[in-house]
């Protein structure tokens, strides 16, 4: 991905983000302070200058992104933002944080010898499919317990 590609992926994250209604705290100030700085740029305020029809093209693309992307890559190439470290960041800025986080949820019911985030392994006492309850003891075994238990 180029960094004209990056700036405009990111301008798609938070154009998105803003038509769902979604944008919330973080995403919403990321994109609205990458937006201003692309803005400033398209209109002069640093390298090569395509004025008004580079703005214009960036308020049209979050109407459409779909129609708009193209002209919207040859406005940033146009404007010089690959060269622009502080617009760089800010679009890294916004995908990194439009990336979801958390923990993913993961049914072990029936497996055997799974390890665990503390090096220890965990064994259900209860067989897996057909087992009375999802929630079934389980027997933590130390690493240096394991081989004397098998």
């Amino acid at each position: 991905m180029t960094e004209v590609e990056l700036v405009a992926t990111a301008f798609a994250t938070g154009a998105a983000a803003g038509l769902t209604g979604s944008a919330r705290g973080a995403v919403h100030d990321l994109y609205a302070g990458l937006k201003e700085a692309v803005r400033l740029r398209l209109v002069g305020g640093g390298g090569n200058s395509v004025g008004g029809y580079g703005v214009r093209v960036l308020d049209a693309y979050e109407t459409d992104p779909d129609v708009w992307r193209t002209r919207l890559i040859q406005v940033l190439t146009g404007s010089g933002v690959q060269a622009d470290e502080a617009i760089l960041a800010a679009a890294r800025a916004v995908l990194r944080a439009e990336r979801p986080t958390g923990h993913i949820g993961v049914d072990t019911c029936g497996a055997q010898g799974l390890p665990a985030g503390d090096g220890t392994t965990r064994r259900s006492e209860r067989p897996g499919p057909g087992a009375p309850s999802a929630h079934a003891p389980v027997t933590r075994t130390a690493p240096d317990e394991e081989s004397e238990a098998a």
